[in-house]
């Protein structure tokens, strides 16, 4: 059984910076493309960034140049370090999954690709 769990979300203040975690287990996790959503209140799940186990990354445009994905395929974990933090950037934060390779190319921000899910992480912003 795949299991996902996020940490280090929290309240910062316009500029700060967090560090989120996903920690998982019960995969072949080397194997998996794993990213990042978000999901703000009353706005549609967006893809942030995603990282192969080949070391292929892709970033949505809101977060190239501010956040950083990298993963530790021996630790099973990913992360998502995010700098310059924004009020817009305040919202739950997603780890995702798929078996599949080949996504961070193409559809990595497509929510539905995806098979294995957190339960999130709140990330809040404060002007």
């Amino acid at each position: 059984q795949v299991t996902l769990v996020e940490s280090g979300g929290g309240s910062v203040e316009t500029g700060g910076s967090l560090k989120l975690s996903c920690k998982a287990s019960g995969y072949t996790w080397s194997a998996y493309t794993m990213a990042w959503f978000r999901e703000a209140a009353g706005k549609q799940r967006e893809g942030v960034a995603a990282a192969d186990g080949d070391g292929n990354t892709n970033y949505a445009a809101m977060s190239r140049g501010r956040f950083t994905i990298s993963r530790d395929n021996a630790k099973m974990t990913l992360w998502l370090q995010m700098d310059n933090l924004q009020p817009e950037d305040s919202a739950t934060y997603y780890c995702a999954a798929d078996p599949r390779r080949g996504m961070v190319s193409g559809s990595w921000t497509r929510p539905l690709e995806y098979n294995y899910w957190g339960q999130g992480t709140q990330v809040t912003v404060s002007s």
